[in-house]
């Protein structure tokens, strides 16, 4: 399975931040999506960075309240792992995995066109062993 397959089913929907907005503004587009993270982006599709909830507890802890008035520019981290559409889920796993990370871009053509969390890789892969085990039972039954 492909992350092109992960998106065909959950859509390349992206929510982006601007470098300059607030970590205020930041905490209201999570809450408001949902979401645990967010790209970091200018025009919605380059990227800048990427800033998760957990950029947000680890900045808060060291600089206090204060921090919700800092540009999201701040606390974001600006060396982001990305995948293609073509990469295979098993390789992103490890990735995602051994980098510590739940939230990975997914680029074309050096443009942003999706993003997948763990949750959408540990629901792939369900999908993928429960159609493995639906093949073997069919096959079974024969």
């Amino acid at each position: 399975m492909k992350i092109s397959d992960l998106l065909k089913s959950k859509g390349g929907d992206v929510v982006t931040i601007r470098p300059d907005a607030t970590v205020s503004d930041l905490l209201a587009l999570l809450n408001d999506h949902g979401i645990g993270a967010v790209v970091v982006s200018d025009d919605g599709q380059s990227i800048s960075g990427i800033v998760s909830e957990r950029d947000i507890v680890r900045h808060l802890h060291s600089t206090g309240a204060g921090l919700v008035e800092a540009p999201v520019s701040q606390i974001m981290t600006s060396e982001v792992q990305t995948c293609e559409p073509g990469h295979l889920i098993a390789d992103i796993e490890s990735t995602m995995t051994q980098g510590r990370f739940r939230h990975l871009p997914v680029i074309v053509d050096d443009k942003l066109a999706g993003i997948v969390s763990i949750g959408d890789v540990v629901k792939g892969r369900i999908s993928s062993l429960q159609a493995e085990r639906d093949q073997l039972e069919g096959y079974i039954h024969q």
